[in-house]
């Protein structure tokens, strides 16, 4: 049995989001589009003779261990396998937080699948998905590993879909950070007095190319942070008017993201941006889905 396990976590982007009606335990459903893309955190995850998980990060400040999405994660896999190990997590931070890309969330999905390896995989896949939606609604799509899925509910629910062709894109993250339970509230606000949504019909072919996506695309809390947030229109505004295929804030920001028709069109895209608006980074978007753990 391997004594470690090193595991990628990939971001995702929202190609398309929608926040319907709060629910009776407090929570919002959803509808959304997952798409994975090359951006990643890496996790070693080793086992310890001593009880308990630690963990150490390589990157900015991500809070109190206890509240980590990967050590929650681990927690639910060595409590459902007798806690027969301890665990020391190490993790190297690339996604940034509070950002809409799922960093922690993919952390989680990621160590649910590493420490349930270094368990010897007791725990079948459909448990881990249990496990993963009670952590959140971005966590199972990250579980899943696959490139493109249509979601609904809280996130648990998932239909995978054709991936597109990769495609070549920039991120723009702004300084400011948004909590998901402050971006929710701002929705509801922003609500009040409006009518009841509109009827929206979905197929194969408007999600199988980036031009049909482009034109479908939406996300329901660009309108309720935008209004509150001048800082992420104007980052939304000056990464749209570099063209691209397809440009929208993912998750429930704050980065805004943009896929483009090629590398040189994104490279001439990147020269255009203005650095205070906030961190560029490139990426590209996923056709297979995520690798599994490297055992050693």
């Amino acid at each position: 049995m391997s004594a470690s396990v090193r595991v990628a976590a990939h971001a995702k982007l929202n190609l398309l989001l929608r926040v319907l009606a709060r629910e009776h335990d407090g929570f919002h459903g959803i509808e959304t589009l997952f798409c994975l893309i090359s951006l990643a955190d890496q996790l070693v995850l080793e086992r310890r003779d001593d009880a308990g998980i630690s963990l150490e990060v390589e990157g900015p400040d991500c809070g109190p261990v206890a509240d980590n999405l990967a050590v929650r994660a681990a927690e639910l896999v060595l409590g459902a396998t007798g806690r027969r190990f301890g665990l020391h997590i190490r993790l190297h931070k690339q996604i940034p937080l509070q950002g809409g890309l799922g960093g922690g969330s993919s952390d989680a999905a990621a160590a649910l699948v590493a420490v349930n390896r270094l368990a010897g995989d007791p725990v079948p896949r459909h448990e881990l998905l249990q496990f993963a939606a009670r952590i959140g609604s971005d966590v199972p799509f990250l579980l899943a590993g696959a490139p493109l899925a249509l979601a609904w509910g809280h996130g648990e629910r998932m239909l995978r879909l054709p991936p597109l062709p990769t495609a070549p894109g920039l991120l723009l993250v702004p300084a400011l950070g948004v909590r998901t339970p402050e971006a929710y509230r701002m929705v509801d606000d922003a609500r009040q007095g409006i009518g009841v949504r509109g009827a929206v019909a979905l197929d194969l072919e408007s999600l199988g190319s980036w031009g049909s996506l482009g034109r479908l695309a939406g996300n329901d809390f660009e309108f309720a942070l935008f209004g509150r947030h001048p800082e992420l229109k104007r980052a939304f505004e000056a990464l749209a008017a570099t063209h691209p295929l397809l440009c929208r804030m993912t998750g429930s920001g704050s980065t805004v993201f943009a896929v483009y028709r090629s590398q040189s069109e994104r490279d001439a895209a990147r020269t255009q941006l203005n650095p205070r608006l906030g961190r560029v980074l490139s990426f590209d978007t996923l056709t297979t889905p995520a690798p599994g753990p490297d055992q050693s």
